[in-house]
């Protein structure tokens, strides 16, 4: 299991405090792209940080929703979300190509990421643009779902491999899908996510917001930078992912 954070957020004097405690811990940073959080100053030092610590490095792109922090749906046809993808994908390649760093992966943001999971349309032209984009070999990072074998040959056939994301301090429904942050259980406490990523790291599996064990099969495990203690949070995760028998 590998654990990531989304990254370079910070937007002129609106701030995210502790990405330069929290990149030594990661192994993954989804660095943001601009349309909902990122200018290009906290984007380069973003990937500054993750050179200096050997962080993999993926574009963490998003509806074009600044107001919104990316997380409304927008009505886009499969055009329109290639060609935004790609001009945020290149924004990202080109900083890091100057700062001497690869990118490796693609990880959409907010709303993106969720309307990949219930609207095909979305999902397939996010795989196509992931595919036909022509600066890097890229990696696809989906939500971690009991549908992943479908997700997977669809991104096969269309020569995209898809990497697997759980949450660790989001709740799950039965289906798979995060709860809605309007829902105040939405956000687990630190304790309970320290227990749901245990189960996720030895058994596979979370228990959903009704009680049910529901498997998922996930290969990395995020942590949000902007939640509090999110480097206590981040810490408590590296050791449990490097000593997973550790009691919690």
């Amino acid at each position: 299991m590998k654990l990531n954070c989304d990254l370079g957020e910070s937007f002129g004097a609106w701030r995210m405090p502790v990405e330069e405690a929290i990149m030594p811990i990661i192994d993954q940073a989804n660095i943001a792209c601009g349309f909902h959080a990122g200018d290009p100053l906290a984007i380069q030092q973003a990937l500054r940080l993750a050179k200096l610590h050997n962080v993999e490095v993926g574009a963490h792109p998003a509806y074009p929703d600044l107001q919104g922090f990316g997380r409304r749906s927008l009505a886009m046809n499969a055009e329109e979300i290639i060609a935004m993808l790609h001009y945020q994908i290149s924004a990202l390649h080109g900083m890091a190509v100057c700062e001497e760093i690869a990118i490796s992966f693609v990880k959409p943001h907010g709303a993106l990421y969720n309307d990949m999971l219930r609207l095909p349309l979305v999902r397939h032209a996010v795989m196509d643009a992931v595919a036909n984009f022509k600066g890097a070999n890229l990696e696809l990072v989906m939500p971690a779902h009991p549908d992943f074998n479908l997700f997977q040959k669809e991104g096969l056939d269309k020569g995209v491999t898809i990497r697997f994301e759980a949450f660790a301090d989001r709740c799950y429904t039965d289906q798979g899908a995060l709860v809605s942050r309007r829902e105040k259980h939405a956000v687990l406490s630190f304790e309970k996510a320290l227990q749901q990523s245990k189960k996720l790291i030895q058994e596979g599996c979370v228990i959903t917001e009704s009680g049910n064990s529901l498997l998922l099969h996930a290969e990395t495990l995020c942590v949000h930078g902007d939640t509090h203690d999110a480097i206590k949070m981040a810490q408590a995760l590296r050791h449990l992912i490097d000593n997973p028998d550790t009691a919690v």
